[in-house]
């Protein structure tokens, strides 16, 4: 079972190029500040903009930098069902310990055609796979007798769901396997979810806060409500103000603003504007990150 605070790992880029040594030094952030696990290759990876070669390294670089410390679930999905069988074999020789693969985006197929994309991924690999569910991004929402019928295949063993619907995971832990993990998507409501039956968060703000994201979800494991939430409004403004514009060029300036890498996009994704720098670091001002 996956829990707690995981960020979505962002890609940094110097000169357009992957740069692996500030991807180390945010990956080594990540674990020292208490994170639960990593996800690297996903939306806030700017997965779509990397090339094959780009993305099957990144992956195997954070397994290798990672060490066994903390679980890696790699980002393997795609529009592209036989891409997103290469990438999941690929992680799964590399030594991931999970597959998250989002419904294709783009091609927006029918609930029969999520299930059979999901279905033929799975069987091709014993790796673990969790569901990435993110109908704002993909256009298309998997629908939960679509999910609980894709939970009847062993391998696939979890969703991150950004779909902000918090009655969702209620609904669907009444209906599924008991080992069936829920893993939130939106940072916002990450402690509302896991009153709702959720395990954890995969994070967009934990690149920039990982003590406090992790700080948060241990309180709640821990039974300290009052913690729990407290630490949550902590981080109120900060998880705004990292999708005031497209994630992941807030959270990479503020990753910038914390020296673990340049604030670098990959069009289409273009630099934030001032406003949003200026929001941006108030908020790591705030709560004293920077």
């Amino acid at each position: 079972m996956f829990y707690g605070s995981i960020p979505a790992l962002i890609t940094p880029f110097e000169n357009n190029k992957v740069d692996f040594k500030s991807f180390e030094k945010i990956i080594e952030f990540s674990i020292n500040n208490g994170s639960n696990g990593l996800v690297p290759c996903g939306t806030t990876g700017e997965s779509p903009t990397l090339s094959h070669e780009e993305h099957t390294k990144i992956i195997e670089e954070c397994i290798k930098i990672a060490d066994k410390r903390v679980p890696i679930i790699a980002g393997t999905g795609s529009n592209n069902t036989e891409e997103a069988i290469d990438y999941t074999v690929h992680a799964d020789k590399s030594g991931a310990d999970a597959a998250l693969v989002v419904t294709p985006y783009y091609n927006k197929p029918t609930q029969n055609g999520l299930y059979e994309h999901f279905k033929l991924i799975a069987e091709a690999t014993k790796l673990p796979i969790i569901i990435y569910n993110i109908p704002g991004r993909s256009i298309v929402d998997m629908s939960i007798d679509t999910m609980i019928k894709l939970s009847k295949i062993e391998n696939i063993i979890g969703v991150k769901d950004a779909t902000n619907d918090l009655f969702r995971p209620l609904l669907t832990k009444s209906k599924i396997k008991n080992s069936f993990c829920f893993l939130s998507g939106e940072d916002g409501t990450a402690l509302a979810f896991l009153a709702q039956g959720g395990h954890g968060c995969i994070s967009v703000t934990a690149n920039v806060a990982p003590k406090l994201c992790s700080k948060m979800q241990n309180a709640w494991r821990n039974k300290d409500i009052d913690l729990a939430q407290e630490i949550n409004i902590k981080l109120s403004n900060l998880h705004h103000a990292l999708f005031i514009e497209s994630s992941p060029g807030p959270v990479k300036y503020a990753a910038h603003l914390l020296g673990l890498c340049n604030p670098d996009t990959r069009l289409p994704l273009v630099d934030v504007n001032e406003e949003t720098k200026k929001l941006v670091k108030k908020c790591l001002v705030d709560i004293e990150l920077i």
